[in-house]
C-alpha cells in the first residue's frame, strides 16, 4: 500500500472517530420523546416522568413522556418500532409487553434484540396483596387456608388478563395448590378497589401506587408484598416468600431504542440513565410510590428480560386457557 493510501485510510479512521465522538458530545440537540405504554398516573408513567426529568437535567433538553396505552401495550410497541432510529424517540415498556404480547400477537415488534436495542433499566414495582377488611382474613396463611377449604370461593381483582397482577395471582395458586377466581378490571383500578372494599371481591393484587390511598383510608388491608425481601418503609408487612419460599413478583420497566439507533447514542443514553438510576433524590421519589431503581448495562437488560420471560411465560400459558 502506498504512502498516500495509508494517509487516506488514516484520515477515514479519524473522520469515523470524529463522527462517533460528535454523536456522543452533541446528542441530544433537541427534545427527546419517551413512549410509555401505561396510562397517565399509573406507576410506570410516574416513574417514567422521574427519569425524564433526570435526563433532561443532564442533557439540558426537554424530555417528554408520551402515553400510548391500550391493546395490552401493542399500540405503544408499534409506535416505538415505527419511530425514526435517531435516538430522539425512546421506548419504556413494562414486563407485560415481553410476556403477554408475544403470545397474543406474535407478529408485533416486541423482541429483543430483533426489534429494539436495550439501553438500561428504569424501575421495578413489587406487587402487594390486599384484602377486604371485613373478610376476617388477617394474614396470607389464613387466605391460603380458606382457599384450600373452599376452592373457587375467593376472588382476586387484577388489572387484566396477562398483566402482572393477574399472573401473580395465578402463580400464587400454582405454588400453593389452591383455586381462586381472577376478576379482571382492565378499565382501571378504582372499580376494583370499590368492589374489594365493599366485599364483592375478596382480594386485590396491585403495586403500591395503585392501592396506597385505599390502604391509608382503611378501604383495604395489606397482607403481604411479593418483593424478594421486606421493604424498609413497610417493615411490618411480610413477604409472600415468608409463606411460599422463593416467591417473588415484581413489575418493571426498561428503556429501549428502535433498532438501528447509532451505538454512540445508545452508549450515551445508557451512561446518563445510570446516573439517574443512582441519584439519591430520584430513588427517594420512587420509593414514595413503591418503585425502586437499579442501573443495568444494555447487555444486562437483554439477559434480564430473557430470564423474566422464562419465569412468566409458562405461568401465562397455563393461566390464559381458562380465561378465554
Amino acid at each position: 500500500m502506498t504512502r498516500s493510501h495509508l494517509l487516506a485510510v488514516a484520515s477515514l479512521g479519524l473522520i469515523a472517530a470524529g463522527v462517533a465522538s460528535a454523536a456522543r458530545a452533541e446528542f441530544p440537540e433537541r427534545p427527546v420523546t419517551i413512549i410509555c405504554d401505561a396510562a397517565a398516573g399509573a406507576a410506570p408513567d410516574v416513574s417514567a416522568r422521574f427519569f425524564a426529568e433526570g435526563l433532561a437535567k443532564i442533557w439540558g433538553q426537554q424530555v417528554v413522556v408520551v402515553n400510548r396505552p391500550g391493546a395490552n401495550g401493542s399500540i405503544a410497541a408499534r409506535a416505538a418500532a415505527d419511530a425514526v432510529n435517531d435516538g430522539y424517540t425512546l421506548y419504556m415498556p413494562a414486563l407485560s409487553t415481553f410476556v403477554a404480547l408475544p403470545t397474543v400477537a406474535p407478529n408485533l415488534p416486541v423482541k429483543l434484540p430483533r426489534d429494539f436495542q436495550p439501553i438500561g433499566f428504569t424501575a421495578e414495582q413489587p406487587m402487594f396483596i390486599a384484602v377486604d377488611p371485613a373478610l376476617g382474613l388477617a394474614t396470607l396463611p389464613q387466605v391460603i387456608a380458606r382457599a384450600k377449604a373452599e376452592p373457587g370461593k375467593l376472588t382476586i381483582a387484577s388489572s387484566g388478563v396477562g398483566r402482572l397482577t393477574h399472573l401473580t395471582g395465578e402463580l400464587l395458586q400454582m405454588r400453593t395448590d389452591t383455586q381462586m377466581v381472577s376478576i379482571p378490571y382492565p378499565r382501571g383500578i378504582s372499580a376494583a378497589l370499590s368492589d374489594v372494599g365493599s366485599g364483592r371481591v375478596s382480594l386485590i393484587i396491585e403495586n403500591l401506587s395503585g392501592i396506597v390511598g385505599a390502604v391509608n383510608s382503611g378501604q383495604v388491608k395489606l397482607l403481604a408484598t411479593a418483593a424478594p425481601q421486606r421493604l424498609p418503609q413497610f417493615s411490618d408487612v411480610p413477604t409472600v416468600a415468608e409463606t411460599v419460599p422463593g416467591f417473588a413478583a415484581t413489575g418493571w420497566t426498561v428503556l429501549l431504542a428502535p433498532n438501528g439507533t447509532p451505538a454512540p447514542i445508545i452508549a450515551k443514553v445508557s451512561t446518563d440513565l445510570a446516573k439517574v438510576d443512582n441519584d439519591p433524590e430520584v430513588r427517594k421519589r420512587l420509593a414514595a410510590i413503591g418503585s425502586y431503581s437499579r442501573a443495568m448495562t444494555p447487555e444486562q437488560v437483554l439477559a434480564f428480560v430473557a430470564k423474566e420471560q422464562e419465569t412468566w411465560l409458562p405461568v401465562l400459558q397455563r393461566a390464559t386457557p381458562a380465561d378465554k
